[in-house]
């Protein structure tokens, strides 16, 4: 059971020791977005990480609201892209999902 002490001995550390949790990270496994084509490929990972992640970012905020506790770092984890790019044309058109994913999102 908390008491009152934990309490206020955790505001304390919000405010006068600057307490956050660091990062928040939603993971995403990219296998099912590999396609035949680079571009389709990116296509797929674009649209499933939006979809995916589209409320991460509110999300984060609402749970740092309700608790008072700043949450510093928003992220998405995903499949090491060397499996699922097919060749170094796929690499380039993932990349280039995976920015505009994030900045759709919000995430940093």
């Amino acid at each position: 059971m908390i008491n009152k002490k934990e309490i206020l001995e955790t505001i304390q550390m919000i405010e006068s020791q600057h307490l956050d949790v660091r990062t928040i990270t939603m993971a995403i496994s990219l296998f099912d977005c590999i396609d035949s084509s680079p571009k389709s490929t990116a296509q797929k990972v674009y649209d499933k990480i939006c979809r995916l992640a589209q409320n991460l970012v509110a999300v984060g905020n609402d749970i740092s609201s309700d608790y008072g506790i700043p949450i510093v770092n928003k992220r998405i984890s995903v499949t090491p892209i060397s499996l699922i790019g097919a060749n170094n044309l796929g690499y380039l058109e993932i990349a280039k999902a995976l920015d505009k994913a994030a900045e759709d999102t919000g995430v940093d």
